[in-house]
């Protein structure tokens, strides 16, 4: 959280309704209407930053807004004619892309048209989180890593992962910012979402993954991430707890951001009657239920004699 409130405050004090410059790899649609040979030309913008024109030659166009790219190409062909015409329109913002990644709806590279763009505005571009989705947003700030680096990860990141679970690709060498979704939806600080986003950002939103039910419950086995799963939720879709259960000590083992593992005590019967607050799931979760000593031997003795009963009833009866 600090270092989130760091980063919203100085790209805030920077100026949140700034112009992006033409960058590399910018799509640029130049009109000359009294020039034939540029009387409507696309060009895209070099690694280097330039772009070639008849007439014109190479100029450079990184760094440049589009009136002044326009003034520079008008400032060359006044060589050939009198007030020559240029007109400039950016088809495509290569330069001014930010990667979202994961569980939305549209994930891609998207162009940002301001920098009043926010996480929230590109989250909704990209169709918004998925209802399966880890409820929290891994941001990577483009800040922190080198220029050209930061290029590279926005406008070369292979298409094919862009569907998928990226975090080991995003993760493994970088150190994003947790967002919790559901902390700002329950009274957090819901500004956060309204920070300013930049190019080369990563906003990453991971798969919601599932939820491994073990111990004395009709139905062990992994579940799936639902939005707004508690514990007695994931109990009650594992079957509910058998005889043995230990109702008043569910144990849920959850992985730590520094390593190891958390683990939280639940009461079902204290939460049936609204003494103790229900605990939300995250994928990865582990739900242990464990039984009361005291209840294993009645629990097999009833298991023995309803096994025989049924095998008997099963079973041809004789006649005599």
């Amino acid at each position: 959280m600090e270092r989130l409130a760091a980063l919203l405050q100085e790209r805030r004090r920077r100026g949140g309704g700034l112009d992006y410059p033409i960058g590399a790899g910018d799509v640029i649609e130049i009109s000359v209407p009294a020039m034939q040979e540029i009387g409507a030309k696309t060009v895209r913008v070099s690694g280097e930053g330039a772009i070639s024109l008849p007439f014109v030659g190479l100029i450079q166009a990184e760094g440049l807004r589009e009136e002044e790219l326009a003034q520079a190409i008008r400032a060359r062909l006044e060589k050939y004619m009198y007030n020559p015409r240029v007109a400039i329109f950016i088809k495509e913002y290569r330069s001014r892309q930010v990667a979202v990644l994961g569980a939305v709806g549209k994930p891609g590279l998207y162009s940002l048209s301001s920098g009043a763009d926010t996480i929230m505005d590109v989250v909704s571009r990209a169709g918004g989180i998925l209802p399966t989705a880890d409820p929290r947003i891994h941001f990577v700030p483009a800040e922190p890593v080198e220029k050209e680096k930061a290029k590279e990860l926005a406008l070369f990141l292979p298409e094919g992962v862009l569907a998928k679970d990226p975090s080991p690709l995003i993760l493994k060498k970088t150190d994003p910012i947790f967002i919790d979704i559901k902390e700002l939806a329950y009274g957090g600080n819901q500004i956060y979402l309204s920070l300013p986003v930049r190019p080369g950002d990563v906003i990453m939103v991971p798969g919601g993954g599932q939820i491994l039910v073990e111990g004395w419950v009709e139905k062990p086995g992994a579940y799936s991430v639902t939005p707004g799963l508690t514990v007695s939720g994931i109990v009650a879709a594992a079957g509910g707890p058998s005889f043995p259960a230990d109702t008043g000590s569910v144990k849920i083992f959850r992985a730590a951001q520094q390593g190891g593992k958390s683990v939280l005590v639940a009461n079902l019967q204290d939460i049936k009657a609204g003494k103790e607050a229900d605990i939300a799931l995250q994928g990865g979760d582990i739900v242990e239920i464990a039984s009361v000593t005291s209840k294993l031997i009645p629990y097999a003795l009833y298991k023995f004699i309803t096994t025989v009963v049924s095998v008997g009833v099963s079973g041809n009866v004789p006649i005599f």
